[in-house]
């Protein structure tokens, strides 16, 4: 295989010959102070403009927890956690056994023409957290979950209609595009599926409305949207439940994000006692090394897809069941239920929710907080006092969410805090760490934030601060 490798990389590996000799943490090393030269030569180089523009391009070198470090060897706090994968940490050293024993058995792995033991025992322990469901489909990520329950639906049903909500996001390929509730991402890549309709989340009247034709096959909900964290009142999906049973409709949860202890239950649909028809894992399931995704289901939807045996392969997909992604699925759930992670994120979101909501108390900046465990929004909005509000319709002339930088930047900045905002054109800034954090982490989120949203009440200073701390990083980037 060194054949594959540049001149830079053999030399970097230490051997031209033996591709046996590989060593890839050399490699990495040699090569890490180039990773945006070479992003921008070889992959995404408006990714990298925006890094840089934001000042973001430090440089992560290792990743422990939910901690990251820099080259630097600064250490931060991930409150991103790759968009809600590293639910037990970065690294977890029980699914790194279970990867490193998989690899060690030489097991027949994707034989195809077999079945695969570890997808079943993964299956089995999944199950057991959906009592009310019976069969499990493995894909390779959460996004192709969505197309298999898009399948699986029209299957069943033998409708083609699809009912998704306003801000949903439940992936980019078309399918799961065609889903979506935010236009930006769907600029340029038309025509998406004509059968799918959007309708405002958290209403029951409208959902009525779109299945009273008895012509959709699935109403696709996320129990709590991570598009700006909107949760839905009590009765909601309860609600929706039984109008998807009045119609006919299979009612699809989509835990992607949501799930496996996020919320501070194993799924957000049991904060609400509903039993879906499909329930969608991805993300966490992965342990952050393996991509793996799932669909739950009844057993008379999947058998409307595998009704034969000439159609036993009519729907798969080739990696989906790789033993890899299924020891790091069945090592990630034993470390949820033997570390007590899920009672952790309960706890732990319990009190940041406090601390945050006495902060929306005293700023008046922080316009609401809402979440579930340790899936948290604090949203922020116009201000009431004259010298605020003209800073904040000054930034928002700029760009419409823009606020949200005037706290990420900081954070990150000044207090090694990694943050997001909960989407395109949005003023809540979204937390999703690890569900490992401790009462430090807390200590450190708590100061953190009050510190930055105590400066952001110090306009017009701040703002002024901000667009100069931007326009140096669009300088940099343009120059870099």
């Amino acid at each position: 295989m060194s054949y594959l490798l540049s001149e830079d990389d053999r030399r970097v590996a230490g051997n031209e010959r033996d591709a046996s000799n590989f060593d890839f943490a050399s490699l990495y090393a040699g090569r890490e102070q180039q990773r945006f030269d070479l992003h921008s030569r070889h992959l995404n180089e408006m990714w990298v403009r925006v890094l840089k523009a934001i000042g973001y391009d430090v440089g992560f070198v290792r990743g422990s927890g939910q901690y990251l470090f820099d080259r630097d060897g600064a250490r931060y706090l991930d409150l991103l956690s790759g968009w809600g994968v590293f639910a037990i940490g970065r690294n977890h050293p029980s699914v790194r056994e279970a990867l490193t024993s998989v690899i060690a058995a030489d097991l027949p792995n994707l034989v195809q023409l077999d079945v695969s033991v570890p997808a079943a025992l993964l299956a089995e322990r999944l199950l057991a957290h959906a009592p009310y469901l019976d069969k499990v489909f493995f894909a390779n990520s959460g996004a192709e979950a969505v197309e298999a329950a898009i399948k699986f639906a029209r299957a069943a049903t033998g409708r083609a209609g699809l009912v998704h909500c306003a801000h949903s996001f439940h992936g980019l390929t078309y399918g799961a595009l065609s889903l979506n509730g935010d236009e930006v991402f769907k600029k340029g890549f038309g025509p998406l599926l004509p059968q799918s309709r959007e309708i405002p989340f958290d209403d029951l009247a409208a959902l009525e409305e779109a299945l009273r034709g008895r012509d959709v096959a699935a109403f696709f909900v996320e129990p709590i949207q991570g598009k700006g964290v909107n949760i839905p009142a009590d009765d909601y999906l309860a609600g929706a439940a039984a109008l998807c049973r009045k119609y006919g409709t299979l009612f699809v949860a989509d835990e992607i994000q949501t799930g496996l202890g996020r919320t501070g239950r194993f799924f957000a649909i049991d904060h609400y006692g509903v039993e879906p028809d499909l329930v969608l894992v991805a993300k966490a399931l992965s342990g952050g090394h393996a991509p793996v995704g799932a669909v739950l289901t009844r057993k008379w939807i999947f058998d409307k897809v595998f009704d034969r045996m000439d159609r036993a392969v009519v729907h798969g997909s080739t990696f989906s069941k790789n033993d890899l992604a299924m020891a790091a699925g069945l090592a990630t759930l034993e470390v949820l239920e033997s570390e007590r992670i899920v009672e952790n994120a309960a706890a732990k979101g319990e009190r940041l929710l406090a601390a945050f909501r006495s902060m929306a108390e005293r700023y008046e900046l922080v316009a609401s907080v809402r979440g579930k465990g340790l899936m948290i929004g604090i949203e922020f909005g116009e201000p009431r006092s004259f010298k605020l509000k003209a800073a904040w319709n000054l930034l928002e002339t700029v760009n419409s969410g823009l606020f949200c930088q005037l706290i990420s930047i900081p954070l990150f900045k000044n207090h090694k805090v990694l943050s997001q905002v909960a989407g395109h054109g949005n003023h809540t800034i979204k937390l999703l760490p690890a569900l490992t954090i401790d009462d430090s982490d807390c200590d450190w989120i708590e100061t953190s934030f009050e510190a930055v949203i105590a400066d952001a009440h110090k306009a017009p200073r701040a703002v002024w601060s901000l667009g100069k701390t931007l326009a140096e990083h669009a300088i940099k980037a343009k120059l870099g």
